[in-house]
């Protein structure tokens, strides 16, 4: 069910301090390592939202215990995955591509299906590339079923990664406990020479795999070779979500204001790291203090020029800031992101030009020209992203309503609640 949100309005500048929830691209890796490992594991401070917890219920199907301790973490017991099973995705791509490579190694029938739109989702690149190492795979797009045999053979597989880093990941995360390992290869030819997008993403998963003693070679270019061996149980400490922060580093942004994020790392694998980055470029003061990150807003946004194909789940965020900029924004290498949770590209075009605003779609992006906004619905698309562009928008423009804020539990457990606790500060209402 849809449910339609009136963005409240800052009076001044906002001044908050905001916890943010674990990172989902953590806590998600963590589980499936967690689920393969040769011993029990613990995840502290995971991210509890629609993404993780239809993850821990598709791991639960498959015999994997994982139960609440102390202090909101996941205790993870593996045992021999085992089918029939039915897994529900979602809309959640770290369900769909990282779990059928595990779910390969079960014994038994496993059918994946999810929400409509996850049904329009690019599946076909790792459907094929788990055939081709040996597992019994029937569908190229969900809804798909898998005839688990209790191992994979594994090997060598090259594939067209230029739609999404996931399907590299995705594979590198269970390869250790195929026969062979496996190695992942990315064709430049069947993508006309696109690159690999978000690329912090699959280091992301290297480290994690080397935390957990599996021995990975990623030293060539596009290839990425994970040795057969155990994956072993460990401690995950979950860094909080460093995309899910910047709407509300765009608080500040937007309205002069200031808001801290307690517990931001001062290094990461996350892509969002590079948020600090882009507000400084639009104007921004950004300190790593020992209270947290802190951002100061400036008296007017400045329009950019960037390449986001390396942090492209940071373009409905920029893309709000640029239409409140006072000049124009250009945002390049995210062609890729019109296969996400909705189309991206033309979502944030139709629903900027809805407010009165100037975005039109290029090739591999976007260009914002500022223009004056009113209010009006922004149409979040079922995409948690899109629903928290339009409430950075609604800060300082009156009279603009999120048609479906509750898309945002897919990350966010409580995107209202948070929002609405920073604006109760003083200086906004």
């Amino acid at each position: 069910m849809t449910q339609q949100w009136s963005a409240p309005t800052a009076d001044g500048p906002v001044d908050a301090t905001v916890p943010v929830p674990g990172s989902k691209s953590i806590t998600n890796r963590a589980l499936v390592l967690a689920a393969l490992a040769d011993r029990a594991s613990a995840l502290h401070a995971p991210l509890r939202s629609r993404d993780t917890n239809l993850m821990v219920a598709a791991l639960r199907s498959l015999g994997v215990d994982v139960v609440d301790g102390p202090d909101g973490s996941w205790l993870v017991t593996p045992h021999e995955l085992r089918g029939p099973a039915q897994v529900d995705c979602g809309l959640a791509g770290t369900v769909m591509r990282f779990l059928p490579p595990a779910a390969a190694l079960a014994v038994g029938d496993i059918t994946f299906d999810g929400d409509p739109h996850a049904r329009t989702r690019p599946m076909t690149t790792i459907l094929a590339a788990l055939r081709a190492l040996g597992a019994d795979v029937a569908g190229d797009a969900l809804p798909f079923s898998l005839h688990g045999k209790g191992g994979v053979p594994g090997g060598e597989v090259t594939i067209d990664a230029s739609a999404s880093s996931q399907f590299v990941s995705g594979l590198l995360l269970s390869g250790a406990r195929y026969e062979s390992g496996v190695t992942v290869r990315h064709g430049a030819g069947a993508s006309g020479g696109k690159p690999v997008p978000s690329l912090p993403h699959i280091e992301m998963t290297v480290a994690m795999l080397r935390e957990a003693g599996v021995v990975v070679d990623d030293s060539a270019p596009d290839e990425w070779r994970v040795e057969p061996g155990p994956i072993r149980g460990r401690d995950w400490y979950v860094e909080p979500d460093l995309s899910n922060a910047t709407p509300f580093l765009a608080a500040a942004a937007v309205t002069g204001g200031r808001v801290t994020i307690p517990g931001w790392p001062a290094s990461t694998t996350q892509p969002g790291g590079a948020a600090r980055d882009l507000f400084e470029r639009m104007g921004c003061e950004v300190e790593l203090t020992d209270a947290g990150l802190v951002l100061r807003g400036p008296d007017r946004l400045t329009g950019i020029d960037v390449d986001l194909r390396d942090e492209s789940e940071l373009t409905p965020t920029v893309a709000a800031l640029a239409a409140l900029a006072d000049g124009p924004t250009h945002i390049r290498g995210v062609a890729h992101i019109r296969g996400h949770e909705t189309d991206r590209l033309a979502a944030l075009v139709t629903e900027i030009n809805r407010l009165g605003g100037d975005a039109t779609e290029t090739e591999d992006g976007l260009v914002v020209e500022p223009r004056p906004l009113h209010g009006g619905v922004w149409q979040a698309y079922a995409d948690h992203r899109m629903a928290t562009a339009g409430a950075i928008i609604g800060l300082v423009v009156g009279g603009v309503s999120v048609d479906d804020i509750g898309s945002t539990t897919k990350t966010i457990p409580d995107f209202p609640g948070m929002w609405a606790a920073m604006l109760s500060l003083p200086g906004a209402r």
